[in-house]
């Protein structure tokens, strides 16, 4: 059996625990679909999510380097910084709809 490197196996989790928030995995689906770098403000109206909201789960991504920012005068620009990191959502919302079965909300 090959040694399991225990760094990247924690490295990992940190990613999935920021995947597992739903607002985070929303912001993520529109910046895909932005057919150019969108600001906090577009993504706020178009999610219907408050602006702080938004901000605080952007700077939560870009921590993680799954999104990136420019600044132009005083408006904020965003991009997505590893849209491989879509593929496992869509992978994991591919297995939800072949299993057709709702997971527990709470895992302890």
């Amino acid at each position: 059996m090959t040694q399991i490197d225990t760094n990247l196996v924690n490295e990992a989790a940190k990613i999935y625990k920021v995947l597992s928030n739903s607002r985070r995995i929303s912001i993520l689906f529109f910046l895909r679909n932005a057919s150019t770098e969108v600001d906090v403000s577009t993504i706020s109206t178009t999610l219907e999510l408050a602006q702080p909201v938004v901000s605080k789960q952007l700077g939560i991504l870009e921590k993680y380097n799954l999104v990136k920012h420019h600044k132009h005068g005083t408006h904020v620009f965003y991009f997505l910084n590893d849209p491989d990191v879509l593929s496992m959502i869509d992978a994991m919302i591919e297995h939800v709809e072949h299993t057709a079965k709702e997971h527990p909300t709470n895992l302890y």
